[in-house]
């Protein structure tokens, strides 16, 4: 028999454990006693008592096994304990042949993969709006803590409580099961936009003082992991792996994305602070899928890897990066993509061009103004310029990026014209600074 790890490892054991563990332990006593919100509070008792008694004892051998099993005796306790008040509860209905195997209290026979993806999914359902099946996957997939959950959404906790309350309401009764064929392809696509949702808020925070949000955008990448590892090998998952891809290359950048609080350019970030690790496991992603149809995506990884594999931003091979945006304007049209879309026109054709293409964007806040700015100095027209950055100022809410505005605005005095504007739109597609 192994010896238990020392009480020295019980807090990074538990750490981890809570990282990695907690979806597919939720989604076994889901399977198992059908009941969610029973089964999220049991869990929760589990990690607690882990917390008091593992620095103690030192963690078991088995941690997830440990945790499954204090949280399945919580479980029967409240049953035993809450019986009018279990069946008055909402229930989520399993199919039987589930049942019939999730009712083994050793639970061997059930397949965790199986049993995180119906969580994952039904996380996802579209009964929900975006942000709340966003928040509600980071809780109960990825086990990020409620209060952190307010925070990354700019919520308070006991708004974000409620809110999550009433997500979980509104999937009772649903099945815990798993789609199968072009069901379960939609229901992937949801996940994957839900993640993509979560990544952007990460990239470009509405309000508050933060130019960025790592936490959230590193929480998004995570649930496309557990999307990629559980979908089974036979199920087309080159759109999950240009999502991961995209998302991994903008994240790469993330340490050179501000300096003392304040964004910093696409083209004036040090790339020595770009992590390459990343920018590698991306590339390999995207090696495959070069020549798959051309996705929403996949179209904005290779964008992204454009700007990754540039030894400097005068090396970017803008002409490609239009050629891309071209694409997605045929298959994704939409404001943000044309805005971006006149950004590679500015690059290539200068910034006139670029203004040109401007005209026919339409998008409400702070970026098109902004944009429009950057291209206005580029041409030498400093006055219609310093109007342009005003009113993108007057539009942001986000403190930081309305002083990086303001900043831009004084500075168009000592500004050489045809100087790099750089990616300075963060929309849709998160992809600046």
């Amino acid at each position: 028999m192994a010896d238990r790890p020392s009480s020295g490892e019980a807090a990074p054991r538990l750490e981890a454990a809570l990282r990695d563990e907690w979806g597919r332990l939720l989604a076994l006593l889901v399977a198992q006693y059908h009941r969610l919100d029973l089964a999220e509070d049991a869990l929760g008792d589990a990690f607690e008592a882990a917390a008091r008694t593992w620095p103690v004892q030192g963690p078991p051998t088995n941690p997830a096994g440990w945790l499954l099993t204090a949280a399945r005796r919580r479980t029967l306790d409240r049953l035993r304990s809450e019986q009018a008040l279990a069946r008055a509860m909402p229930r989520l209905a399993v199919e039987a042949e589930l049942t019939a195997r999730a009712r083994h209290d050793s639970g061997a026979d059930l397949d965790p993969v199986d049993e995180r993806l119906r969580l994952v999914l039904l996380c996802a359902h579209p009964r929900l709006s975006r942000e709340a099946a966003a928040a509600l996957t980071l809780r109960l997939v990825l086990g990020v803590p409620t209060a952190d959950v307010a925070r990354l959404f700019l919520q308070s906790t006991p708004t974000m409580a409620a809110r999550l309350t009433r997500a979980r309401k509104k999937l009772a009764g649903e099945r815990f099961e798993l789609p199968r064929g072009d069901a379960l392809t939609a229901r992937s696509a949801v996940v994957g936009d839900v993640a993509y949702l979560a990544f952007t808020a990460g990239y470009a925070p509405a309000s508050g003082d933060d130019v960025v949000r790592v936490g959230l955008a590193g929480e998004a990448i995570r649930l496309v992991r557990v999307l990629r590892d559980v979908l089974r090998a036979s199920t087309d998952r080159s759109d999950v792996d240009a999502l991961l891809a995209l998302m991994l290359l903008q994240h790469s950048r993330r340490d050179a994305r501000t300096v003392d609080g304040r964004p910093v350019l696409l083209a004036d970030q040090d790339r020595s602070r770009w992590h390459g690790d990343e920018i590698a496991e991306a590339l390999d992603l995207l090696a495959p899928l070069t020549a798959a149809p051309a996705s929403p995506y996949l179209l904005q990884a290779l964008v992204a890897a454009e700007h990754a594999i540039s030894p400097a931003a005068q090396h970017t091979a803008w002409e490609r990066i239009l050629a891309r945006y071209d694409e997605l304007v045929e298959i994704a049209d939409s404001p943000v993509v044309r805005l971006n879309r006149a950004v590679a026109v500015a690059e290539v054709h200068g910034p006139r061009a670029g203004l040109e293409a401007l005209a026919s964007v339409a998008l409400r806040g702070h970026r098109l103004p902004a944009v429009r700015a950057e291209l206005l100095a580029r041409a030498g027209r400093a006055t219609e310029a310093r109007e342009a950055y005003d009113a993108a100022a007057a539009l942001c809410t986000n403190t930081a990026e309305r002083g990086h505005l303001l900043a831009r605005r004084d500075r168009l005095g000592t500004d050489h014209d045809g100087a790099p504007v750089g990616d300075v739109t963060r929309g849709r597609a998160p992809a600046a600074p």
